[in-house]
């Protein structure tokens, strides 16, 4: 049995697989090519593509050769699996400009250089966009059953489902990453498709197309996409979706998504998102259940996942910000950990004059509902200013005065906090 395998199965990060046995002989015999697709939604990827994105960094670390495909050519179009209606389509210089930050995340994550199992990221763009659409009908389509793909699960959905259907565009969506495989098999010896379980059809696509075009017998496999206990969706908050790229969710919001993960869910998450062991990470989960108070499980996830999403730096910074918070004494922040707090870690408000009382600010940000409300919390002494605490309700809060002569902190009680920013 192939330990690698082996231990993604462990893990739970197999779904499915095609012809079990041979792929376990196959990727004992050596160093085999596989490849994964991230297709250009957006100018980042989210959490939900870091599975993959590791998946594809176990097997290098097993010896194996990964490519990261970015879909230059079936971002132009979509992708209809499982989706609920069309999508809309990007112009090409969208999408150009997404392809070029999408490579540069997934190159995070696996390795480049000189030897055997180099990393290599490629775009489809570079072989179907050569293809004429006789060549594309002919030596691709000709290869393909309607009849079979609308028995497609992903395409059937779209089809039964009352409204607009699928349209012959994303209809053809499956016959592009079939040839993808079949492209990348002739290229670069690619022999194994992963992917996100709802791909199965797709995946099954490109090895029946790769038989009949190269007549090579090549492989796939899913992993599960990943849902949590409570049912609510995995990777979204209340402010949105968990992306990679720190512009767009800080390094502290991040570790805070990990930090508040489920009970019920972090096991799992520890074996799906960290390169911790499953004996470590049963270690860890007796652990939990033996103490008394908070478990540490989730702490263990946030390090691990944001460590290897934003680096040390990324890490020491959040933790940083999460202890300076907990405490009340911000001496500690950089400018640039308070930049985090003000991109989406606390509640914030402008301030555009060059001065506000402190009953003005409490009441601009419901850190008090009323005048007569802000003096009480003040006088009671539960109100502090950048980790001080202060009882005159009617002080006078200047720029000058501000953190970095920008960013002023008040805390209510223990857990309530706005972030004003005076510009």
């Amino acid at each position: 049995m192939n330990a690698l395998l082996e231990d993604l199965k462990a893990r739970g990060l197999v779904a499915q697989t095609t012809a079990d046995e041979e792929l376990h002989e196959h990727l004992s015999s050596g160093c085999q090519t596989l490849y994964c697709g991230f297709d250009p939604t957006a100018d980042s990827l989210h959490i939900g593509s870091l599975v993959p994105l590791l998946t594809l960094k176990r097997f290098q670390d097993a010896g194996h050769k990964p490519l990261a495909l970015v879909g230059g050519a079936t971002g132009l179009i979509g992708d209809p699996s499982f989706k609920a209606a069309e999508r809309k389509l990007n112009t090409d210089d969208v999408v150009e400009d997404w392809v070029g930050k999408i490579k540069q995340q997934v190159s995070a994550f696996i390795e480049f250089g000189d030897k055997e199992n180099a990393a290599e990221v490629v775009n489809n763009l570079d072989w179907i966009g050569k293809m004429d659409a006789i060549s594309f009908l002919r030596d691709v389509g000709k290869h393909f059953s309607v009849n079979a793909m609308i028995q497609k699960e992903s395409v059937k959905q779209r089809i039964d489902r009352e409204g607009s259907g699928i349209s012959f565009t994303e209809f053809s969506y499956m016959l592009l990453q079939s040839y993808d495989f079949a492209a990348l098999n002739k290229m670069n010896g690619c022999s194994l498709q992963i992917g996100g379980s709802d791909q199965w059809g797709n995946i099954t696509g490109g090895i029946d197309l790769t038989r009949r075009m190269n007549q090579q017998k090549v492989f796939g496999l899913t992993l599960p996409l990943v849902t949590k206990a409570d049912g609510t969706k995995f990777g979204k908050t209340e402010s949105g979706t968990i992306w990679l790229d720190a512009g767009k969710t800080s390094p502290y919001a991040f570790f805070q998504f990990w930090v508040t993960t489920l009970d019920a869910d972090v096991y799992k998450f520890l074996r799906y998102f960290t390169f911790l062991s499953i004996e470590e990470i049963e270690a860890i989960e007796a652990k939990d259940k033996e103490i008394k108070g908070r478990p540490e499980g989730q702490g263990i996830l946030a390090k691990e996942v944001t460590r290897l999403v934003h680096g040390d730096e990324g890490l020491a910074s959040a933790e940083r910000i999460t202890e300076a918070l907990f405490s009340g004494d911000l001496s500690s922040l950089s400018e640039s950990d308070l930049a985090q707090l003000a991109q989406d870690g606390l509640p914030s408000t402008e301030v555009t004059e060059a001065e506000k009382t402190l009953i003005e600010l409490l009441t601009s940000c419901e850190l008090a509902k009323s005048n007569k409300m802000a003096r009480e919390f003040t006088k009671n002494g539960a109100v502090s200013i950048n980790g001080k605490k202060v009882t005159d309700s009617e002080m006078l809060l200047q720029k000058s005065d501000a953190l970095f002569g920008k960013y002023t902190v008040i805390k209510r009680g223990k857990r309530l906090f706005n972030l004003f920013i005076w510009k």
